[in-house]
C-alpha cells in the first residue's frame, strides 16, 4: 500500500516537473539567462530600446501637437466668445514663436 501510494506521488510529481520544464521553455529563461551573462550585449540591447522609445515620443508628441494646435485653430476660427478669444490667443503665441525660430 505504501508502494502505490509512492509511485502515485513519484508520478504525479515526474508529471508537474515536466510541466515546469515545458513552461520554463516557452518563456525562454534560457535566453534571459545567457543575456544577463552577456552584460555588453545587455548594454547594447537596452540602448537601442532607449532610442527607439525616444523617437517613438518625440513622434508621437509632434502629431499630437500639431492635431491640437489644428483643432484649437478650427475652434478659433468658429468664433466663440470666450473660449475662441482664449484659444485664438494661444494659437497667435505658437504661430509668433513658431516664427521666430528658424
Amino acid at each position: 500500500m505504501a508502494e502505490r501510494i509512492n509511485s502515485n506521488l513519484l508520478q504525479n510529481l515526474i508529471v508537474r516537473i515536466e510541466k515546469l520544464v515545458q513552461s520554463l521553455e516557452k518563456a525562454s529563461i534560457a535566453e534571459f539567462i545567457e543575456l544577463y551573462q552577456k552584460p555588453r550585449r545587455m548594454l547594447y540591447l537596452s540602448f537601442l530600446s532607449g532610442i527607439a522609445r525616444g523617437f517613438g515620443l518625440a513622434i508621437g508628441f509632434t502629431v499630437v501637437g500639431a492635431l491640437f494646435i489644428y483643432i484649437m485653430g478650427r475652434i478659433a476660427s468658429l468664433n466663440l466668445p470666450i473660449v475662441g478669444e482664449f484659444i485664438a490667443e494661444i494659437t497667435r503665441i505658437v504661430q509668433n514663436e513658431l516664427a521666430i525660430k528658424p
